[in-house]
C-alpha cells in the first residue's frame, strides 16, 4: 500500500517553525515564508556528519578504556584505575551487581551504540532495502538510550566515590574520563545528525518507479 508522504507529494517541512510548503527547485536555497529559515527535504550532509562523529567516537573509545579514569594519591603511594579495573575490583570484592552495572553502562552500551549507528549509516549510504522497520526501531532505541548516555559518566563518578581508599588520599580524574565523556557526547550528537528518513527513501523510490507507466 502506498502511503502519502511529503517527499511524494512535493512538500517540505520547515525544521524551525514546522510550516509545510511546496518544494521549489531552484539554484538559490528555498526559505520558509514565515520564519525565513533555509528549507531542507533531508538533513544536509547527514551521513557525512554522522560518519565523522562516529569515527571520532570510535577512536576515543580505545583510550577511554585503556587510560586511567582516576588517579589516587595517598601517603602510601599512588594508583591508577581504568574502567575495566573498576569492574574487576567490584567483582572480586563481592559487589558483583555493581560490577555488572559498570560493565554494561560504561563498556557494553557505548560499544552497542557505535555498532548500531555504524550499521544504520552504512545501510542508508548504500540505499539498502533490508528490514526498514527493524532499522527504524534500532534508531529509536539508540535515540532513547542517548538521552541517558550521561549515566555512563555518572557511573564513573560513582565508581570513584565507592572505591575504598585510605585517609588523606586525593582522587583526581584521569585522561580516560575525558576520553570517555567525549565518546558519550559524540555518540549523542551522531544520533541527532543521522536522518532516519534516509532509511525509507529507497523504499519510496522503488514504489514510485513501479507505479510509473511504461513509455
Amino acid at each position: 500500500m502506498r502511503y502519502p508522504t511529503a517527499l511524494r507529494t512535493g512538500l517540505v517541512v520547515c525544521h524551525a517553525c514546522g510550516q509545510v510548503l511546496r518544494h521549489v527547485r531552484s539554484i538559490e536555497p528555498q526559505r520558509c515564508t514565515r520564519c525565513g529559515a533555509v528549507l531542507h527535504r533531508r538533513h544536509p550532509d547527514s551521513l557525512m556528519r554522522t560518519w565523522a562523529l562516529l569515527i571520532a567516537a570510535a577512536l576515543l573509545y580505545i583510550p577511554a578504556n585503556l587510560l586511567p579514569v582516576m588517579h589516587t594519591a595517598s601517603l602510601v603511594g599512588s594508583e591508577d584505575d581504568t574502567i575495566m579495573s573498576g569492574v574487576v575490583y567490584f567483582w572480586t570484592s563481592g559487589d558483583w551487581p555493581l560490577s555488572i552495572i559498570v560493565f554494561i553502562a560504561s563498556i557494553l552500551v557505548p560499544m552497542l551504540k557505535l555498532s548500531v549507528l555504524a550499521l544504520l549509516t552504512i545501510t542508508a549510504q548504500n540505499r539498502s532495502r533490508w528490514r526498514p522497520h527493524e532499522r527504524t526501531t534500532l534508531y529509536r532505541i539508540v535515540e532513547r538510550i542517548g538521552r541517558w548516555s550521561m549515566l555512563d559518566v555518572f557511573v564513573i563518578t560513582m565508581t570513584v566515590a565507592l572505591v575504598r581508599f585510605q585517609s588523606l588520599a586525593v582522587i583526581t580524574a584521569g585522561p580516560g574520563a575525558i576520553a570517555f565523556g567525549s565518546v558519550v557526547v559524540l555518540t549523542m550528537i551522531a544520533s541527532m545528525q543521522f536522518d532516519p528518513r534516509l532509511i525509507w527513501d529507497p523504499i519510496d523510490s522503488d514504489t514510485k518507479n513501479s507505479q510509473d507507466p511504461h513509455p
